[in-house]
């Protein structure tokens, strides 16, 4: 770890964090909490996804549906009209709307074949993304004064990375650069998470192995052809599956760095708040702050 001491992190000039976990742990709370204290640059991954990887995609699809309206179209064809997303760190909306869901396309569904597009698509620019962190300290230190870097990951990390091989590239390089933090959850999390997922389900993105498993034995279980399948069924149904999936990547995932839980992230209210809970992590390595 490029932090060898709770003193060691309290006394760096550059302190430079890694968050991950399931999303709705407080990761991107921590992130705007201590970008609002001024000295820390806040890079967020899902952001980097949606604008320098698939904006293009985002946009596109905005463009077909609105080519399907003739007034639009003729708007469109002239160059009288600008379609873009406005997604920012807070509002993902345009990335999730265009990974979408599978299943009835006439309840808002995609067909199969164009939803595991999207996936891949996202699944190349995560990882680009997360590459980009390196390079992004250096930016945010060298171009914009930033002594502080905080990396504001998203839920679905633990799909792109291998924890157990050493040498996997992508958590090499974050480690080397950044201080990696896992938030964890506890039973009732979990619990509260597939709760709010039920009442407003979401798309994400899942590990091609795990999705293609869990979209055989959805249709095996309910016996619909898959042009049947309701979206939001099929999403509900997946989700607690998928945490539970996650869960042990997750954990093979803190022996690259610390982990705090999230009760006590969700107990910080400034920056230095956050160091201290990084340095008790430090300080008791095997128990989580």
């Amino acid at each position: 770890m490029i932090y060898t001491s709770a003193q060691d992190w309290r006394d760096a000039a550059q302190k430079k964090v890694l968050l991950f976990g399931m999303s709705g742990l407080g990761k991107t709370h921590i992130s705007n909490t201590l970008r609002d204290n001024g000295d820390w640059f806040h890079y967020s991954i899902d952001y980097r996804i949606g604008t320098r990887y698939m904006g293009e995609h985002i946009a596109d699809n905005a463009k077909r549906e609105a080519m399907k309206v003739p007034f639009l179209r003729e708007l469109l064809m002239t160059d009288s009209i600008y379609i873009g997303s406005n997604i920012t760190f807070n509002n993902l909306a345009p990335l999730s709307t265009y990974l979408g869901k599978p299943g009835n396309p006439e309840k808002g569904g995609l067909l199969f074949a164009e939803y595991m597009l999207r996936q891949r698509q996202h699944r190349t620019a995560e990882m680009a993304a997360l590459m980009d962190t390196e390079p992004f300290i250096s930016r945010a230190h060298d171009l914009y004064g930033y002594d502080h870097f905080v990396c504001d990951t998203g839920g679905s990390i633990c799909e792109v990375v291998d924890a157990d091989d050493p040498k996997d590239p992508i958590l090499t390089s974050l480690s080397q650069n950044t201080l990696m933090v896992w938030i964890k959850g506890s039973d009732a999390h979990t619990e509260e998470l597939v709760r709010r997922f039920d009442k407003a389900p979401k798309p994400m993105y899942y590990q091609p192995e795990f999705l293609l498993e869990c979209w055989h034995a959805y249709l095996d279980e309910t016996g619909q052809d898959q042009s049947a399948v309701d979206p939001d069924a099929f999403v509900r149904w997946t989700y607690a599956r998928a945490l539970a999936h996650r869960q042990p990547r997750y954990e093979a995932m803190s022996r690259w760095g610390v982990t705090v839980t999230a009760e006590a992230v969700s107990q910080v209210a400034t920056a230095a708040d956050f160091v201290d809970v990084i340095a008790t992590a430090l300080e008791h390595p095997a128990i989580p702050a």
